[in-house]
């Protein structure tokens, strides 16, 4: 469990993604391996028209699609090489040293679950986001990955990369979040940095001292943390409140049986992860 992997796929937050992970590689002091993967595509070419053209016509027909189909094939993989280079060397000139890329053939998911074992962070962009009252699902391969990783994941939310200045933990005083808070406390890619323990609902005293005891844990480990309670549900204030936060990262658990569960890994992925404006940190 060491590595730092970037998931890329060329499209729009693809260099964010890679700025994402190289700064986690060096915050963490762990080597960064760039990913492509060449999904298959199961989806026909050509209909079956054997009864409307002549079988000659039908069988040229079909190996010069074949050929197509091959050439597309390598049109795919050179692409995907030349995304990896540029992947390098954009990670190289962010001053990652410890540096390696691979492109793979088959689904995201399959390959990422293959390297979970060597992998102690991946990072994946997410393509999908909501605006006001739309209710939109995540993209299915972070979806997926999110689901069936043990793993942290980092998803980059936004189309560029900007150095956070603080983070923001979603903590709920379930045993979950206490366990995020423990992570973060024990791990170095978030030391130095200031840290706002959130939480939403109704200001009671268990609400209270439960806040007070995370936000000592993590003053405890050196961190400069404040807290803070917010009323409402958390996918009402949580987003807004750490997008105000400005360059920022949020914090969140994954496992568990909370609200805060429930918004990240429900049945309709009505998630903070969906709402989020800022990129999410998914801790085990």
């Amino acid at each position: 469990m060491n590595k730092v992997y970037a998931c890329i796929d060329g499209l729009a937050n693809s260099t964010a993604v890679i700025d994402w992970a190289a700064w986690s590689a060096q915050r963490l002091e762990a080597p960064l391996e760039m990913l492509h993967v060449l999904e298959r595509t199961d989806r026909p070419l050509l209909t079956d028209y054997s009864g409307a053209i002549g079988l000659g016509a039908q069988d040229a027909l079909l190996f010069e699609l074949s050929a197509l189909d091959a050439q597309r094939g390598k049109l795919a993989q050179e692409a995907g090489r030349q995304l990896l280079a540029d992947a390098r060397l954009r990670a190289t000139a962010a001053g990652v040293v410890r540096l390696d890329v691979r492109l793979r053939h088959g689904e995201l998911l399959d390959t990422v679950l293959e390297m979970e074992p060597d992998a102690r962070l991946f990072v994946l962009g997410e393509h999908h986001h909501a605006s006001g009252a739309v209710k939109i699902h995540l993209d299915h391969h972070v979806e997926r990955v999110i689901r069936s990783v043990k793993r942290p994941v980092l998803v980059s939310t936004g189309a560029a990369f900007e150095e956070p200045k603080r983070f923001v933990i979603a903590f709920d005083g379930s045993p979950t979040s206490r366990t995020t808070v423990e992570t973060v406390a024990h791990s170095p890619m978030l030391k130095g940095l200031p840290v706002i323990v959130a939480m939403a609902g109704e200001d009671t005293a268990q609400a209270q001292r439960q806040l007070e005891e995370a936000w000592q844990s993590l003053v405890t480990a050196g961190f400069e943390a404040s807290r803070a309670l917010l009323p409402g549900e958390p996918e009402d204030v949580l987003p807004g409140f750490v997008k105000a936060q400005g360059a920022s990262l949020l914090v969140m658990g994954a496992y568990g049986h909370s609200r805060i569960r429930q918004l990240l890994v429900g049945s309709t992925t009505t998630t903070l992860l969906r709402l989020s404006e800022v990129p999410v940190l998914i801790l085990r």
